[in-house]
């Protein structure tokens, strides 16, 4: 039985890497051709890297590494009760954990991603530090998008108080959630998940509020990375439209995104499609606004899931010493 377990784990190690590589690629490539509007809109992309303000993307490259290596500082800082890590096997675990999410609802397989680079026996423990961190982003995105809805109430047909108040009393309610996060371990006693499950969650109700406050620090800074990012492809694109308005139109576009169950492999439609909707006040580009909400899909989505599909290949998923 240990041999074929070490078959098995073997032949897990050298395959999965290498098909998941070759499946990112190839649903990278069929949602790209599929794309309304996209002779015109790699057009627009080319012109801007060969143009007068092409520094700005230099920028949104550079925000891209500055936006994933906070996000593996965020991880680490998670992961830190559980198993202390560097900070660059940190960011191959955020990367690896995009490729495996890629495909996912919401990229939750993100989850099972990172888990790949903690040690055999803490990786479901690890799985139940996402939720944590997944929820901080959440949270700064609600409270970001509330005020932009607010701010913008003038623009939206559709807009109601009462559209506000529930978005406010969702936001309120995930602040709760975030640290008050043992909730989630009494609510898994209460639908009787197995025991072996709750006892992995425990590691949440034993966060400390310092840990908390740091990871939600972190999601905000990541927050403003996103929104600086939009902001200098818009203009690249020539969708101008001041930066006041667009940093709070794009607030409302992210908060969007996080409440409309997608996943990333159609998430450059629905971007496009929000975008366009929400621009449009503001520009009548439409092809520049839909180049820049391919840009920012290709920048922080495309190309660091592909580089963790690279990364996936040499990493092996199992300790197979026995």
């Amino acid at each position: 039985m240990m041999i074929e377990n070490k078959n098995i784990k073997i032949f897990i190690n050298r395959v999965v890497g290498p098909v998941l590589f070759v499946w990112i690629s190839y649903t990278i490539y069929r949602q790209i051709s599929r794309q309304p509007n996209l002779y015109e809109s790699v057009q627009q992309i080319k012109m801007s890297l060969f143009g007068p303000e092409s520094w700005k993307l230099g920028m949104v490259i550079s925000l891209m590494l500055m936006n994933w290596w906070i996000e593996a500082r965020k991880w680490q800082v998670l992961l830190q009760p559980v198993e202390p890590i560097s900070l660059w096997r940190s960011f191959k675990a955020v990367l690896a954990g995009l490729a495996f999410g890629f495909g996912t609802p919401n990229r939750v397989g993100e989850f099972g991603g990172r888990a790949l680079y903690v040690s055999e026996g803490k990786r479901v423990r690890s799985v139940s530090l996402t939720i944590a961190g997944s929820i901080s982003q959440l949270l700064i995105t609600l409270v970001f998008g509330c005020v932009g809805l607010w701010i913008n109430k003038d623009g939206f047909s559709g807009w109601s108080p009462g559209l506000v108040a529930l978005a406010f009393f969702i936001t309120l309610t995930c602040a709760l959630a975030y640290f008050r996060l043992g909730w989630i371990v009494r609510l898994a006693g209460w639908v009787r998940l197995p025991q072996k499950w709750t006892r992995q969650l425990v590691v949440l109700d034993e966060m400390t509020v310092t840990i908390l406050l740091r990871v939600l620090y972190l999601s905000t800074v990541r927050y403003l990375v996103f929104l600086c990012q939009y902001i200098l492809l818009l203009d690249v694109m020539q969708v101008h439209t001041g930066w006041w308005d667009a940093f709070w139109l794009i607030t409302v576009l992210y908060l969007i995104l996080a409440v409309v169950p997608t996943i990333s492999l159609l998430e450059l439609g629905v971007r496009g499609k929000a975008g366009i909707l929400l621009f449009q006040t503001l520009s009548t580009n439409t092809v520049g606004i839909y180049a820049a909400s391919t840009g920012i899909w290709l920048v922080n989505l495309v190309v660091p899931a592909v580089a963790g599909g690279v990364i996936a290949i040499r990493h092996k998923i199992f300790n197979i010493k026995q």
